[in-house]
């Protein structure tokens, strides 16, 4: 591999191969599912003799071709890249550039770690699907991890082993009895649970059919039952840390994942309060990262520590409260009824903010450094009633709206937003945060 000798090749663990080896025999399921008639009937004209002789066939030949794409699979890491060579007749390099590395999560279905290994993945700038390296040794990923992060945090090559992972230090730890009530307060569990009870009897009274009703009746409970243990089973013993490279979140019953929200990188921080929430001062913590897929900071937590975390990932800003958001004019009413009232805004000399909904509030905070442009925009309707939006748009593609605003105000708006945003990002927290500046030189010094 060209790159220098110091660059050296490594493999996946070697239990790999196991999991690789399904794709042959996922390939005939998928085609069974396709088309079922055409499967039975080749199925049936099969042999005692004739199926042991295909399975004799086809399972070496799975096994043949796990042990392959593992053997003819390996990365590589260098001082500026991580190197992914993959592919066992056509060949295929991915070449990802370490300054462009947003996060590295380390993910540990439940098999694997019964045989001891991870699956590592990066969320890299500029690409909607995660890169990943599956599978590695638990103390392996976790090495490489910390190696792949301190690159991309500016340390020098030299200094990378010598740095390890870095400590961390817990700040909250969501109990599951929290987890467990939340879900039951979520409109959305009640929906699924009221179709699976109504759903089926109806079905009844128009077929009196059994099969139609159980077909029906089925994927319905079932979807009601796995859905609410789903989300209770990725949220379960959610932990939340603070370490030099990032806010880390440990989750997982069944399947453990290990995720990290840079600093510096978060693009919008985002608030819901889901309305039988409300009582309990219970809230949701969003984030937009750009380049990453890690959307939640907590799943549910009470509005005071919720405030603690955020004043980590935006650092001197301000959760303004409720009646520091100003409402729209009474005539936006005409452009919204009823849903004018839920509207608020605010800036503050850290966040542009922003929130909608009545029954589910949501409130997001933009920071002015991370704003990439500003728009306003206004209908003929809103024009006659004198309001107009104010968009800002962030590096994570996502758009935070001061919606119905005084067509006079948002004006004004506009331009001091765009002040705003020059002026913040000057003052911006550096992207390769453990340095503290730009990065490493290329003799290797900060």
């Amino acid at each position: 591999m060209s790159g220098g000798p110091s660059v050296v090749e490594r493999r996946l663990h070697p239990v790999t191969p196991l999991r690789r080896a399904w794709a042959p025999v996922a390939l005939l399921a998928g085609w069974a599912v396709h088309d079922p008639d055409q499967a039975q009937q080749q199925l049936s004209r099969l042999t005692t003799t004739a199926l042991l002789l295909a399975l004799a066939v086809v399972v070496p030949a799975a096994a043949l071709y796990g042990f392959l794409s593992w053997w003819f699979t390996h990365f590589a890491v260098t001082d500026t890249e991580l190197r992914i060579r993959t592919g066992l007749l056509f060949r295929r390099t991915a070449h990802i550039r370490l300054e462009r590395i947003q996060a590295v999560d380390v993910t540990r279905p439940l098999l694997a770690r019964i045989a001891g290994v991870a699956k590592l993945k990066l969320d890299v700038i500029g690409t909607a699907k995660k890169d990943e390296l599956a599978f590695l040794g638990e103390d392996h990923a976790r090495a490489l991890r910390a190696e792949l992060l301190a690159r991309a945090a500016g340390f020098a090559p030299q200094a990378v082993h010598e740095v390890g992972e870095a400590p961390a230090r817990e700040l909250v730890r969501v109990p599951a009895r929290d987890i467990a009530v939340s879900l039951l307060l979520v409109g959305a569990t009640w929906g699924s649970l009221a179709s699976a009870v109504v759903v089926p009897p109806l079905m009844w009274l128009a077929t009196h059919s059994l099969w139609t009703t159980l077909a029906v009746a089925v994927p319905l409970v079932g979807g009601a039952v796995t859905s609410s243990a789903g989300r209770f089973a990725g949220a379960y013993d959610w932990t939340l840390s603070e370490s030099p490279d990032g806010l880390r979140i440990d989750r997982g019953l069944l399947d453990r994942t290990h995720e990290t929200v840079p600093p510096g990188r978060v693009q919008t921080v985002r608030i819901t309060e889901p309305l039988l929430w409300r009582r309990r001062g219970w809230v949701r913590v969003g984030l937009d990262v750009a380049g990453s897929s890690n959307s939640v900071l907590l799943p549910v937590a009470p509005r005071g520590v919720a405030e603690s975390v955020i004043a980590r990932v935006l650092p001197e800003a301000v959760v303004p409260d409720a009646a520091a958001l100003v409402r729209p004019p009474g005539r936006a009413g005409w452009c919204a009824p009823v849903r004018w009232r839920g509207y608020g805004f605010t800036v503050t000399e850290t966040v542009f903010a922003a929130r909608h909904g009545l029954l589910r509030r949501r409130l997001a905070l933009v920071p002015h450094a991370k704003v990439q442009s500003v728009r306003l925009t206004q209908g003929p309707w809103r024009r006659l009633w004198g309001v107009a939006d104010v968009h800002v748009d962030t590096g994570a593609n996502r758009t935070v709206t001061a919606r119905l605003r005084d067509a006079e105000e948002a004006a004004r708006l506009l331009a001091a937003q765009a002040d705003r945003s020059r002026t913040g990002r000057g003052a911006a927290r550096p992207d390769r945060w453990m340095t503290g500046g730009p990065g490493p030189g290329p003799d290797g010094s900060g």
